[in-house]
């Protein structure tokens, strides 16, 4: 083995991606409606919004959120508003800023949902809604497409200025 494998064999031996834990940071329900909300055939419109925070903490430790708001509509009326704040900790070490960014920004998003599904569809059912289930979310994708919006807004903001 050649002096640069070697060197380039120990730089990935030193990147690590821990998850220490996952939790629900904050999680609430409205139901503004009841009972006419179950009166009639339940057809709703449902919206979700999905956001992520993420913020560092000592230790090479990030925190990472993952917001889920489910709303629901019947004729134009709130039948349910459902947040869930699913919330993880990940001990993230050797990683350059290229390789950071999709794993915070996709690969922990990723690890979290299920859990949040989890919460809202509990929420939902427990609030005597029929059952929702969240379709999978494609978080690569995402990504991307937050880093196109944001280089696009910062190349406006230069032209701009």
């Amino acid at each position: 083995m050649s002096d640069d494998n070697a060197a380039a064999g120990q730089q990935d031996n030193k990147k690590q991606l821990l998850l220490q834990r996952i939790y629900l940071k904050d999680a609430s329900l409205e139901a503004p409606e009841p009972p006419d909300a179950f009166a009639g055939q339940w057809r709703p419109e449902i919206k979700v919004d999905l956001d992520t925070q993420v913020s560092q903490a000592p230790d090479d430790r990030y925190q990472v959120v993952l917001r889920v708001t489910v709303t629901a509509k019947v004729e134009q009326r709130t039948a349910f508003l459902v947040e869930v704040d699913q919330a993880g900790t990940f001990v993230v070490r050797g990683l350059s800023e290229q390789e950071l960014g999709p794993v915070l920004g996709s690969y922990c998003p990723n690890t979290l949902f299920p859990f949040a599904r989890e919460a809202v569809a509990d929420l939902v059912a427990r609030a005597g809604f029929p059952q929702l289930l969240l379709a999978p979310v494609n978080f690569d994708a995402l990504y991307v497409q937050r880093l196109r919006q944001r280089q696009q807004s910062e190349g406006q903001a230069a032209a701009e200025g």
